[in-house]
């Protein structure tokens, strides 16, 4: 375990933006992990967990510690006639992961394929996508205190996982590094097609479900048609939101807007602001193309000014062109956010997390 510094982050996010660690160490294993926590420069500093890098936005060079989480393995802890318990450490790559499962027939993760990060970010997030959340297959978590070194273990409901959110970005935040996910998976056939786009795609391209594979190719199709790849063009996938009212307001809403598209869904209350159940998803992307940079015309979808942008297949997706800096990223995102609060009385709030 090397500590290096004035580390280069370029490479470490996906949006390619230019920022510089003051120290930067690589965590192999987990005897190195709680080895680090003891050290003075460790406690004594400012610190960053990374991963994928997939869900940041450095707006200035990070005057502490960034330690990246590189702890490797996937193993199947049980299995029986019906289910299956799946550990991977934290520094394994999300869709590695998913091809592990899908490979082997087994069910729960394969609306999932081709989210970008690690391993160890996805419970932070509960990540999401075409109608399956990491909680509806979430185990545990085993995770580092970072104050002590010592190892707890979180279980789903522990880990108090919400829309896109989780303990780990409330009242833990900072304060545990997670090094392992236990996900329980169904080796019976147990496919989700609910999500409209999903069921459209498949319907509309005859396709037969056979297996989880099967759904995982089709979810990566969907994907690499709408989202850019962060290697060619540097983004951070969606970078906000959807957003959730409650009926009352959206009934009040609709009178302006009655081609607003909308999804009902059942949420647990303390995920939405302490709203009830039956809360009212409105599709972030559909409000930004009805905005636009210039009052009374023009749509964000496609936009761009120097080197930032946003996408022109999607508008939830910000655009670094190349050369790009974090605060000009995040200037683009408030004007965003100002532009849609003006005009729907609805506030965005950005997924990614800004350094």
């Amino acid at each position: 375990m090397e500590i290096l510094k004035d580390y280069d982050l370029t490479e470490l996010n996906t949006f390619h933006i230019k920022a510089k660690a003051k120290f930067f160490v690589e965590v192999k294993n987990e005897k190195d992990l709680v080895k680090l926590f003891l050290t003075p420069m460790f406690q004594e500093s400012e610190k960053l967990f990374l991963g994928g890098g997939s869900n940041i936005l450095f707006t200035q060079d990070f005057p502490g510690i960034v330690i990246l989480n590189k702890l490797k393995g996937i193993e199947i802890l049980e299995d029986d006639s019906e289910t299956v318990l799946v550990k991977s450490l934290g520094g394994e790559w999300w869709n590695d992961l998913v091809n592990f499962t899908v490979e082997r027939g087994f069910w729960g993760i394969e609306n999932l394929s081709l989210i970008p990060g690690t391993v160890g970010a996805t419970p932070v997030q509960n990540i999401g996508a075409y109608g399956v959340e990491l909680k509806d297959v979430l185990q545990n978590v085993e995770a580092y205190e970072i104050a002590t070194g010592e190892k707890k273990i979180f279980s789903c409901a522990e880990c108090k996982l919400g829309y896109r959110d989780s303990i780990f970005k409330r009242e833990l935040k900072g304060k545990y590094f997670i090094s392992a996910v236990t996900l329980k998976l169904n080796k019976n056939e147990n496919e989700n097609l609910r999500y409209k786009t999903l069921k459209d795609y498949i319907e509309k391209n005859n396709l037969i479900i056979k297996n989880p594979k099967d759904i995982s190719r089709a979810v990566a199709e969907i994907r690499r048609g709408k989202l850019p790849d962060p290697k060619i063009l540097g983004n951070a996938g969606s970078f906000f939101k959807n957003v959730y009212i409650s009926e009352v307001d959206f009934k009040n809403i609709l009178m302006s807007y009655p081609e607003m598209p909308y999804f009902l869904e059942d949420l647990p209350s303390e995920t939405v602001d302490g709203k009830l159940e039956g809360v009212i998803k409105i599709p972030s992307g559909w409000l930004i193309e009805q905005c636009g940079p210039r009052h009374g015309g023009g749509s964000w979808k496609g936009y761009r000014e120097g080197n930032v942008g946003v996408h022109e297949r999607q508008a939830l997706v910000l655009v670094n062109y190349g050369g790009a800096t974090g605060e000009e990223i995040k200037k683009l995102a408030y004007q965003i956010i100002d532009s849609v609060y003006q005009k729907f009385g609805l506030r965005l709030t950005p997924e990614v997390n800004f350094v």
